[in-house]
Formats: structure tokens, sequence, C-alpha cells
């Protein structure tokens, strides 16, 4: 039987070194953004589902916490694309239940 939640494959118990990163403008796409963390890791931006632009926010993996860290610490208030940045520790994401 499996477990009612919809990401269940996943391990949630491992520590999740993730970045929020917010304020982007409108026209930052994937490429940007990993080229304003290449020094780091994984990106991921977050995007409208109808107009596949940005909602202003994404999010940056980490290999370890002094990365995230080091990133958290170079990279908040910083500009990019003419707007300031906010780059913050995300939230661990909660499980979610199957309908």
């Amino acid at each position: 039987m499996s477990a009612p939640w919809w990401d269940s494959d996943e391990d949630r118990s491992r520590v999740e070194y993730r970045a929020y990163v917010g304020n982007l403008p409108w026209g930052t796409d994937e490429r940007s953004l990993k080229d304003a963390f290449a020094d780091y890791f994984l990106v991921d931006i977050v995007t409208d589902r109808e107009t596949g632009r940005s909602r202003g926010f994404g999010f940056v993996w980490f290999d370890n916490e002094d990365s995230l860290s080091n990133a958290i610490q170079d990279m908040n208030g910083q500009e990019l694309g003419g707007r300031t940045i906010t780059v913050d520790r995300a939230n661990q994401r909660p499980r979610r239940w199957r309908r």
C-alpha cells in the first residue's frame, strides 16, 4: 500500500540546502538566474503557467550548508536586472496529501 502523500517518493528526512531568491525582474529567465548564481549550484525559477514569464522569485539548491550561507551573504542585496534581490534560506516544503 502506498503512503497517502503526493511526494512520498522523495526522502524528506535529509536536510535541504535551498535558498529563496525574491524581487526578481519580470524578465528574468532560468539562464539569467543561473548566470547570476554560477558560482553556486542548481537553479529553478518559478514561472507563471499561463504566460511562462517569471513570477518574481526562484530557488537555488546547494551541496552543503557552507555554500548556502556564502550565497546568502554574497548575493542578498545585490542588483540583478536593475532590481535589488532578496536571498534567504527557503522554508522546508511541507508534505502534500493526495486528493
